[in-house]
């Protein structure tokens, strides 16, 4: 009997940097090239060639993203780059002459055609009629769903709109069937991101399609309504969190979604900052005052939200007035999760052109003034947390101990993966694994995570 030897297919080695956002287009990428008959390198030494997928939007990303095509080359020696820094291409190629191509954000048909060109796929003839599932880059517990590209705001800030276009969204019907797909396959919380979710559907003025015998409208609302019914294998609703949430004021109707259980009662607002002044000269809303109003609203109608957000200090013309504004808002916002950047120009921003920069070393003061306030507010909000039950996910379950006791990592619905707090348990099942929902009882706090048991 005749025997035919498959080619050893082609490797594909990847370093995504940045945000959510890019690694979904990295997932994309690979997913495609899998399909079309490549294995993925899990170092750089197996792969006929590396991508990097880059983070252009600040100067220290930049640099991040030149270390890491220089470590690149210098291990593999075959690159192509893509990504948001992809749209500097003559900075990349003066820093890295080496590499092979350059590609800029979301363009995945032109990374795929590289990576043809300099590492041609060596599959059978029949690899494309198998069915290839989708690469995840992130556990298989929870998944990123990005339901548009680009943006339409025009902070003074950032370059987004430059390096990844305007307000551009997916069909409803395309992104709740990708949500189905990912939930049916394990996916227990979904994170909803974008440049910005609240826009939803305004640039294809909400585009109704049918969904299971029902019209659904591109919009914020209608989605997390849709996403809300979605259900695991398991019958469990799972978690959907909502991220980079403008608030618009169509936002206070997702808040009943949150207290009926259908949405993870968690925000991602990017305020900014609190100052009128600041924010006018960042080109953001400066309605400050109507959000702790909505803030309030919204906590009496969901006691359980937890609201995240981030700030920056030192932007152009910040007095210690405005700082003091801030600090003051915070302590009355009492926001959940806080993080915070010392500001940083931006090649190509607005900003860079505006009068009074701030010190360095002032930017240094006040942004540990800032976190040593958030952190003493997310302190008391956790330790008020002591002696209740909470809903977790499990995120990694450990070995046994010496005395056989066996712990685990976890979030509470007020966690969103790699950003925010963890729940540390002990005394866990054996038979607990990555993915599970179970009840935990908290037994102590600190400033940023939770400890507890099993309830």
């Amino acid at each position: 009997m005749n025997t035919t030897t498959l080619p050893e297919a082609k490797k594909v080695g990847m370093v995504s940097l940045g945000c959510p956002k890019a690694l979904v287009d990295s997932e994309r990428i690979l997913t495609r090239l899998r399909a079309d008959g490549y294995a993925m390198s899990p170092d750089y030494a197996g792969a006929d060639v590396v991508l990097v997928n880059t983070c252009g939007f600040l100067d220290s990303a930049k640099e991040e993203s030149l270390q890491a095509i220089g470590e690149a080359i210098a291990e593999n020696g075959r690159v192509i780059v893509t990504g948001c820094m992809g749209e500097e291409a003559d900075a990349i190629r003066a820093a890295h002459p080496q590499v092979l191509a350059v590609t800029g954000a979301h363009q995945y048909e032109q990374v795929v055609e590289a990576v043809h060109l300099y590492a041609p796929p060596s599959q059978g003839p029949f690899v494309d009629l198998i069915p290839q599932p989708d690469i995840k880059l992130t556990p298989r517990h929870y998944s990123y769903l990005k339901i548009s590209e680009g943006c339409n705001h025009s902070c003074s800030f950032c370059i987004i709109p430059d390096l990844r276009g305007k307000l551009a969204s997916r069909r409803i019907d395309a992104v709740l069937r990708e949500a189905e797909k990912l939930v049916a396959a394990g996916t227990k919380e979904l994170l909803v991101i974008s440049q910005d979710t609240s826009a939803y559907g305004v640039d294809t003025r909400h585009d109704p399609r049918q969904w299971k015998g029902r019209e659904v409208r591109a919009h914020m609302t209608d989605l997390a309504r849709e996403l809300g019914q979605l259900r695991t294998p398991e019958g469990d609703t799972p978690w959907t969190r909502l991220h980079y949430v403008y608030p618009y004021p169509h936002v206070d109707a997702v808040i009943p979604l949150m207290a009926e259980g259908l949405l993870t009662p968690y925000l991602d607002i990017p305020f900014q900052h609190a100052s009128p002044k600041v924010l006018k000269a960042m080109k953001r809303p400066a309605n400050e005052a109507k959000v702790l109003e909505r803030l309030k609203n919204w906590r009496e109608i969901c006691p359980e939200i937890a609201v995240r957000s981030s700030f920056v200090v030192g932007f152009p013309g910040e007095t210690e007035d405005d700082f003091k504004y801030l600090i003051d808002w915070l302590e009355e916002a009492q926001l959940d999760r806080v993080g915070a950047f010392r500001f940083e120009p931006v090649e190509g921003a607005q900003a860079n052109a505006l009068p009074d920069p701030v010190p360095e070393e002032i930017k240094e003061e006040r942004y540990a003034r800032l976190m040593e306030v958030t952190a003493r507010i997310s302190a008391a909000k956790l330790t008020a947390k002591i002696g209740k039950t909470l809903p977790v996910i499990i995120d990694e379950v450990g070995d046994p101990d010496e005395d056989g006791d066996i712990g685990a990592t976890a979030r509470s619905q007020a966690d969103a993966p790699e950003i925010d707090g963890n729940v540390f348990l002990r005394n866990v099942p054996a038979t607990l694994k990555s993915g599970d929902f179970i009840t935990v009882e908290i037994e102590d706090a600190d400033a940023h995570d939770l400890f507890g048991v099993p309830a």
